[in-house]
């Protein structure tokens, strides 16, 4: 019952985690313009890793597209890679973790469930670190461009998105930690347990096997009792 709690609540985490990494692609505010330093402030500049955006002080807002995927630098291509990636691993872990649970009907042997949710727990663990490296590489960028004093162009600060994929990613690497340690416990546990029956001896194995010990060390054969009774006449008990 206490394992059966454990991956339920394993597999609400990771899924909230992944419902976040999820929402967190396709969201405007990955990089907003900074006004350090700034008086007056007459447009607001920002972007994602699809578009980029500016809305002026009347609050019209002008997007435009990236117009070529291999005119884009290199690290919103990667990002764009490791956020999908952890878009895809997240959901057939879902998948998977649904299927390997006990409390489901499907997926065979528990055993073999076992292995199936160990599998989920793993994917969710890779999803996870594969946002989490998309986020924390497109926050370095903004913050070495930030800080650099050389840099004389417009300057960002980290979106909204940033926050919402790191906290999307710790959960999914939470719970797919869970899931796998969990789980990988009752696969040991179920393969000790068959260890265990496949040495069960017989009792009849047992008491023969005990004889001939016997009977070896003393040498002698143990008297053997027969059970039939025996006819005495009345002089036996003279």
């Amino acid at each position: 019952m206490g394992n059966m709690v454990t991956e339920i609540t394993a597999f609400v985490v990771a899924t909230a985690g992944w419902v976040l990494v999820s929402s967190t692609l396709p969201t405007d505010y990955w990089k907003v313009s900074s006004i350090d330093g700034t008086v007056i402030t007459t447009a607001t500049y920002w972007s994602n890793l699809w578009k980029t955006c500016v809305t002026d002080s009347t609050g019209v807002a002008n997007c435009k597209d990236f117009p070529s995927m291999l005119a884009l630098d290199g690290y919103i291509q990667v990002c764009r890679g490791l956020m999908i990636s952890a878009v895809c691993l997240g959901f057939f872990a879902t998948a998977f973790s649904l299927v390997g649970m006990k409390c489901t009907k499907i997926g065979g042997s528990d055993q073999v469930k076992a292995r199936i949710a160990c599998l989920a727990g793993l994917l969710f663990f890779i999803s996870g670190l594969c946002s989490l490296t998309a986020c924390s590489l497109y926050a370095h960028r903004i913050t070495s461009e930030f800080f650099d004093p050389m840099f004389m162009a417009q300057k960002y600060e980290l979106g909204a998105a940033l926050f919402i994929g790191w906290g999307g990613s710790a959960l999914c690497i939470l719970g797919g930690m869970v899931f796998f340690l969990s789980l990988s416990e009752g696969i040991s546990k179920s393969s000790s347990h068959a260890d265990k029956r496949r040495y069960v001896y017989s009792p009849s194995y047992v008491s023969s096997h005990g004889k001939s010990q016997n009977y070896s060390a003393n040498g002698r054969r143990p008297p053997e009792y027969s059970s039939t009774p025996q006819q005495f006449d009345k002089n036996a008990y003279v």
